[in-house]
């Protein structure tokens, strides 16, 4: 795949404005700040591709990127306690709406940040995807910012944080040195050239 070709498509700020699905599509989901634009500059080899902000709160809208015969698709972050509630729930009806939209997801990336025990937010939305019955990955982000002993004691942590954490793919991933990058790219490119040969 050739990640110098993605091209923002287009932004959502309400559920019902998302056209059907035309492709197959990967979205990116967490909570804000976790590092999700840095991750998709970083997979797509850009430096501002997604907004990345210091401002958590900041992606308020589903965003799509158009990437050869996939869309990736930029979740907004949830559980930033800040947002009034009406823009909590219009988040939220957007995320779940999205997820639950009879759509060409093929996978969803969740990201958790590494150095921390995932928040409630976090658990509720990886028991959101597990009973929805969507494939997803964890990516751990921050990687980077942590030592040897501390990553192991944190991997041993997530096994009883996460639920049916012994089943599911993790990927530690570090926006800074590159880490869990080329992971992320042979996922999602042996899942897109699975669907072409269909």
């Amino acid at each position: 795949m050739n990640y110098n070709k993605v091209e923002f498509k287009a932004s959502y700020a309400k559920f019902n404005q998302i056209p059907k699905s035309e492709k197959l599509e990967f979205a990116f989901s967490g909570r804000s700040n976790v590092g999700k634009s840095s991750l998709i500059n970083r997979i797509m080899n850009r430096k501002s591709l997604a907004r990345v902000s210091s401002m958590p709160g900041k992606t308020i809208t589903i965003n799509f990127f158009s990437l050869e015969n996939i869309y990736v698709v930029d979740l907004p972050g949830y559980g930033y306690a800040k947002v009034s509630k009406t823009e909590k729930q219009r988040w939220a009806g957007l995320i779940e709406g999205y997820l639950h939209d009879d759509r060409n997801l093929a996978l969803v990336f969740q990201l958790v940040d590494f150095r921390h025990k995932p928040t409630a937010d976090d658990i509720m939305m990886i028991n959101f995807l597990i009973e929805s019955e969507i494939p997803f990955v964890i990516v751990l982000t921050k990687a980077d910012k942590m030592k040897k002993k501390e990553r192991e004691e944190r991997r041993k942590a997530l096994l009883s944080e996460i639920p049916y954490a012994d089943e599911i793919t993790m990927i530690e991933f570090s926006a800074e040195t590159g880490e869990g990058v080329e992971e992320i790219r042979e996922i999602i490119e042996s899942i897109a050239s699975e669907e072409e040969t269909e």
